[in-house]
């Protein structure tokens, strides 16, 4: 049996996403999470109940989702750039980091500031750091991201998002591709600070198509090394969902699939595990 992380993001966007995700990890069918310290819905009474959560669970890892992009605000005063006091869209932000026009050191405290955060509302740091949107292999970020890591919980480890596999099947996803491209520099540089990464990366695809999410399962786990993290983003819509992100009805898909029969017959099927 293969173990691999199957790890859902943005605990803390929104109540509906957070009950979502509780109730994956009570089934069994979740073993990850990472947390929005900047989200809407991350008070203490949602921080105890994960943590109620992960607690019944066999092995449910919980990290920080370091998020740098709109609409959310930063944590630091003098974080720049910014546009209304919001960090800059995911567009913008990556252009400016690809036009070498961000400071990683302001990347750094802010991420360290996010790190202390999550410190301070669970008692205990991350078991491991990823980005919000995939901001922490940008150029520009991805030195403070992983300098911030290394200084404040270096037995984290760190989100990579670099798939295996043929080069003609990388081909057809240039999304995906652009992710195993940054990843490559990303993983480069973490192993020069001795960070460690995920050997294997699935779990992004065109959510706007609003796609059968159960052959999307089956392609993410098929060659998944041990040890590998499959993305996913399940939840229930809420209007404090709406307000925040594009990704809505998709991530109910995602739940009802994940908690399904069908889905632990693929687990069975392709002999992997989440305990």
């Amino acid at each position: 049996m293969r173990r691999i992380w199957l790890c859902a993001d943005d605990y803390g966007i929104s109540a509906g996403v957070n009950r979502g995700i509780r109730d994956l990890i009570t089934r069994g069918r979740l073993n990850a999470t990472s947390v929005m310290v900047v989200g809407g819905a991350i008070g203490r009474d949602e921080v105890e109940a994960l943590k109620t959560a992960a607690a019944g669970s066999a092995r449910c890892a919980i990290g920080l989702h370091v998020t740098l992009t709109a609409p959310f605000r930063p944590l630091t005063m003098h974080f720049r750039p910014v546009h209304d006091g919001l960090f800059l869209p995911f567009q913008k932000l990556l252009g400016a980091g690809l036009a070498r026009r961000l400071d990683s050191e302001i990347i750094r405290t802010e991420v360290m500031v996010q790190l202390k955060a999550f410190g301070e509302l669970f008692s205990q740091p991350p078991d491991f750091v990823d980005g919000h949107q995939h901001v922490q292999l940008f150029p520009g970020v991805r030195n403070g991201f992983l300098d911030a890591v290394k200084e404040v919980v270096p037995g984290a480890w760190v989100r990579q998002s670099g798939r295996q596999g043929s080069l003609a099947k990388r081909l057809r996803e240039p999304k995906a591709l652009f992710l195993d491209l940054l990843s490559a520099q990303f993983r480069r540089r973490a192993a020069r600070v001795a960070l460690a990464v995920n050997p294997g990366f699935a779990g992004a695809y065109d959510f706007s198509k609003a796609p059968d999410f159960a052959p999307l399962m089956a392609q993410f786990l098929d060659g998944m090394p041990e040890g590998g993290v499959v993305m996913c983003h399940p939840g229930f819509v809420d209007e404090a969902l709406i307000a925040l992100d594009p990704f809505t009805t998709q991530r109910e898909r995602e739940h009802a699939y994940l908690a399904s029969e069908q889905f632990g017959g693929l687990l069975a099927a392709n002999k992997v595990t989440l305990s």
